[in-house]
């Protein structure tokens, strides 16, 4: 109760105050910070998918300099040979605003990562932006069919259906590709499962439909329970390794996260960066109130 209050009233705390519990879960405000983390993390044999913040732009010239940073951050992880690729949120780049405009920048960036025979994570976000999400993945993998992906999330009722349905997008040159998550924003019951037995159960079966249909899955998760089920599926089905990866946020679970590389699995790890952190740092909160506890420490605790 005493986190769940934390969690519900920090987003009105002084930023300084905000900070102490964010700073364990971004990589910086600058790209010469996340470049850092990332070389940290490429170290400890993890890949990385770089994410810049600020999503829910009110303005299309948010985008476009959203567009232009995320053209320099491709430029300077691939020149500092970053082992990893890039995530991005479309309403960093108008969505919601201008969807058009956003499908050519969000191409633009997808353009360039492939030049480098890399690749483009689309985030899933809330439920309106669902449908427009699977139409820019639609719309990109026409062209890009190895340098993009999209994020789907395990507690939304929509879910298992909009799987079936993208598996016209599955080849077996250019499998589709998904980060697998739970779920972080708020929905309504009519839309989205709410216990945390059913979502997790959702989520496996998610994950074993797309395992069985050779789909590639970024397993993204820090829930025990579910890491444990994944492995099962995967033991059960014999799944070879180069048809998953388990994913983690930066700063979050590094116990677990080291369990599941000592057992030989592929790990990347999501480092999220930029002046924009506050409204992702109280989501996250929100998400997991349990991390409140991180909060106290900072305050109490030295080191």
């Amino acid at each position: 109760m005493f986190n769940k209050l934390i969690a519900q009233t920090l987003p009105y705390f002084p930023k300084k105050f905000v900070w102490l519990f964010s700073k364990k879960y971004i990589a910086g405000e600058t790209i010469d910070e996340a470049i850092l983390a990332s070389q940290q993390l490429n170290e400890k044999d993890i890949s990385i998918t770089v994410d810049l913040l600020g999503e829910f732009i009110t303005n299309l010239d948010e985008a476009k300099a959203n567009k232009d940073q995320y053209l320099e951050i491709i430029k300077q992880f691939e020149l500092k040979k970053i082992r990893g690729n890039y995530s991005l949120k479309p309403t960093s780049f108008g969505l919601l605003l201008d969807k058009d405009t956003c499908y050519n920048y969000i191409r633009e960036i997808v353009a360039k990562a492939a030049e480098h025979d890399n690749f483009v994570r689309i985030d899933m976000e809330d439920s309106p932006c669902v449908d427009l999400e699977i139409e820019l993945l639609r719309k990109l993998k026409a062209e890009f069919p190895k340098n993009v992906g999209l994020v789907v999330q395990a507690y939304l009722k929509r879910t298992a259906q909009d799987l079936v349905d993208m598996m016209d997008l599955h080849t077996d040159e250019a499998p589709v590709n998904y980060r697998l998550c739970k779920g972080i924003y708020v929905e309504p019951k009519e839309i989205a499962y709410k216990e945390y037995e059913e979502i997790n159960a959702k989520f496996l079966e998610n994950l074993e439909y797309l395992l069985l249909n050779k789909a590639y899955v970024g397993i993204a998760t820090h829930d025990r329970p579910v890491v444990k089920g994944a492995m099962e599926i995967i033991k059960k089905h014999n799944i070879p390794n180069d048809q998953f990866e388990f994913q983690m946020l930066y700063g979050v679970t590094p116990e677990l996260r080291k369990e599941i590389q000592d057992a030989g699995f592929k790990m990347r790890v999501y480092v999220p960066y930029g002046k924009e952190w506050f409204g992702y740092s109280t989501r996250r909160l929100k998400e997991n109130p349990k991390m409140a506890n991180h909060i106290i420490k900072s305050l109490f605790v030295k080191g």
